[in-house]
């Protein structure tokens, strides 16, 4: 399930984003001030709220070791701010004094990009905070800029409607036009990237004023050309999607509306998860922590909610998390099987009919290996012996399924083969202990424990999800 942990009513008007660090939140509003908050406990830092700006403050990011925030205004300036101290590090003046409605930092902190009402692009060497060069899209307000985690590329999106590929040198690399309808409102890289044979993959997401939220792949061919191709559209909302953002792992991805709602979904199967209704106005902002599984959302309503996220929760569809299908389940550990999952179970294995009984007590995985005679009888009401005989016949066979099949596969990383600690996904999209990886970085010239092709970046990025699941197995044993 998701969880609201609590609601931060700071701002006086409209909240227009927000994003963590690795412990901190910044969310920045119509009230022209930015807010920190530590995200151990939510409580605002003693140099909040920062005041520098002089309009409505539009955007915000952080560097990635998150000593350094950038915020960007109606002013026509990116206020650069410390976060050790609050205090103002550069003022940057947008090329042509436009109000710039965007800003977005690379992911190893070289380069800065803003984008403009009046369709400039500005791109600045971030060390230095220096302008590096400009480039335009004509007629049209930028309001949307994404860096990929190679740090190599950018998109941008504007109100036109098109969503536009750039090099470091702000040359052109591709235009998808149409992308959507009415205008794009924001877009998100997913923080890992693919490879195999010729091609490099990234993913992107968009939203618009379409009500649509969609998921590209963006492929960079060996020969250096690019292609840009739609791989889901997804429609859980009833009105313009006004922001969204991947999980620091890329599996999960969130959106908010003008319909007031948040929506959560399975990023690789393009499935919604929940539904969250708590804001008044619509949702412009969304941000996932990169280090739990925590997400915070600002709202017209002058608020940010902050809700964790529960592992194996189902929706408001009733979809599960984890899936429900026997396909998706026999990968999960019966620990991690979802109400649903048990469901189906007990279908798969001719114990049908008490499957609304085991939905009305909530049994998950977890539940069903506890289970005993004494509670069936007791506690559940099961009166044939016959039927208890079996359903828990049944579930010593799994417990003897699981013991046998030994460590999860996935969970051993594919370079010492031995359970991982701390799991990290690299840029070939693969999942390794961060200590061996870094010492095969290192060692083996960049290239790819797996495919031998070489990595793109060397950037790492926490595989939480992993590590959660590693540590659930690990439990259960």
């Amino acid at each position: 399930m998701a969880t609201l942990i609590c609601t931060l009513n700071d701002h006086r008007d409209d909240v227009n984003w927000c994003v963590f660090s690795g412990s901190l939140l910044a969310t920045c509003s119509g009230d022209k001030t930015l807010r920190v908050y530590n995200t151990q406990d939510f409580s605002e830092l003693s140099f909040s709220p920062l005041y520098g700006h002089g309009y409505s403050v539009h955007s915000c990011c952080f560097s990635t070791c998150g000593q350094f925030l950038a915020s960007c205004s109606t002013d026509a300036t990116i206020v650069i701010w410390s976060m050790v101290s609050g205090e103002i590090e550069a003022v940057l003046e947008h090329p042509g004094r436009s109000p710039v409605r965007i800003c977005a930092l690379s992911p190893d902190s070289a380069h800065l990009v803003s984008g403009a009402s009046d369709g400039t692009l500005a791109l600045w060497d971030f060390p230095a905070k220096q302008l590096s060069r400009t480039g335009a899209v004509n007629d049209t307000t930028l309001v949307a800029c994404s860096f990929s985690p190679c740090s190599q590329v950018l998109v941008t999106g504007s109100t036109y409607g098109d969503l536009r590929l750039w090099d470091l040198s702000l040359r052109q690399l591709h235009a998808e036009k149409n992308a959507h309808d009415l205008g794009v409102t924001c877009c998100t890289f997913a923080p890992s990237i693919l490879s195999g044979g010729q091609v490099v993959q990234f993913r992107l997401a968009s939203c618009g004023q379409d009500s649509q939220l969609k998921i590209w792949a963006i492929n960079n061919f060996s020969s250096g050309g690019y292609k840009m191709q739609l791989l889901h559209t997804l429609t859980g909302q009833t009105a313009p999607v006004l922001s969204c953002a991947f999980s620091s792992d890329g599996q999960l991805l969130v959106s908010g509306s003008v319909d007031k709602t948040v929506a959560v979904y399975d990023a690789n199967n393009a499935v919604l998860l929940y539904t969250l209704n708590q804001h008044e106005r619509y949702v412009t902002a969304c941000s996932f922590s990169p280090t739990a599984p925590i997400i915070a959302t600002g709202s017209m309503d002058k608020t940010v909610n902050i809700w964790r996220l529960e592992d194996g929760c189902r929706g408001r569809d009733g979809k599960s998390v984890t899936g429900g299908t026997s396909a998706s389940r026999s990968k999960l550990l019966v620990g991690d099987w979802s109400e649903e999952d048990v469901s189906v179970w007990l279908v798969e294995e001719g114990l049908g009919v008490l499957a609304e009984k085991f939905r009305a007590n909530n049994i998950d995985g977890t539940e069903l290996l506890s289970l005993t005679k004494e509670t069936l009888a007791s506690e559940l009401h099961i009166d044939s012996v016959g039927l208890r005989n079996k359903l828990l016949r049944k579930v010593e066979e799994l417990k003897s399924d699981s013991v046998c099949s030994g460590t999860p596969d996935e969970f051993l990383c594919p370079i010492t083969r031995e359970l991982m600690r701390e799991p990290v996904i690299a840029a070939d999209g693969y999942s390794y202990e961060r200590e061996a990886i870094e010492s095969w970085i290192n060692t083996k010239n960049r290239s790819s424990p797996m495919t031998n092709l070489p990595l793109l970046t060397t950037l790492l990025t926490p595989n939480h999800t992993l590590k959660m699941a590693i540590g659930r197995w690990k439990t259960s044993q």
